[in-house]
């Protein structure tokens, strides 16, 4: 049986590629979720791949996914920082999480380090730049698996 797995983005990642590339690179968003595509479909996933800059969206995303997924690869970009709400939905979620930083969050400004999401993602990935994402795929179909 085929395992579905929401990848989800949050806020600004929809300017990948264009925003302070030096930072997170060149890749566009729609190059991320192509090739998470292919990597999924390799590893015998299905993908659901959606993008919000809105707080509430997401949590009304990832509410919906206790129905339809099996696990959840986010990236919650500034609302790592700064979402309860996010945390609190993820928490309501029996499948794995693991959480994706295009940067090493632990290697920029302070107010970074601390993600609510970590608390709880069975794991992060961070400072790989978008290669991270397929990482993630790979470890989720590891979990999905045992």
């Amino acid at each position: 049986m085929t395992k579905n797995v929401l990848l989800l983005n949050g806020p600004n990642l929809n300017l990948l590629g264009q925003r302070e590339p030096h930072i997170y690179g060149t890749e566009t968003l729609a190059d991320v979720e192509r090739d998470c595509a292919a990597t999924a479909g390799d590893l015998g996933l299905t993908l659901d791949a959606r993008q919000s800059n809105h707080e509430g969206q997401l949590v009304d995303w990832i509410q919906e996914a206790r129905g339809t997924a099996q696990g959840i690869v986010i990236n919650p970009g500034a609302y790592s920082h700064t979402s309860v709400a996010i945390l609190d939905a993820l928490s309501a979620f029996e499948g794995p999480v693991l959480e994706v930083h295009v940067s090493n969050i632990h290697a920029r400004e302070a107010f970074r380090h601390h993600s609510y999401v970590t608390q709880r993602a069975e794991g992060m990935i961070a400072g790989f730049g978008t290669d991270g994402y397929r990482f993630a795929l790979q470890r989720m179909a590891k979990i999905l698996a045992d």
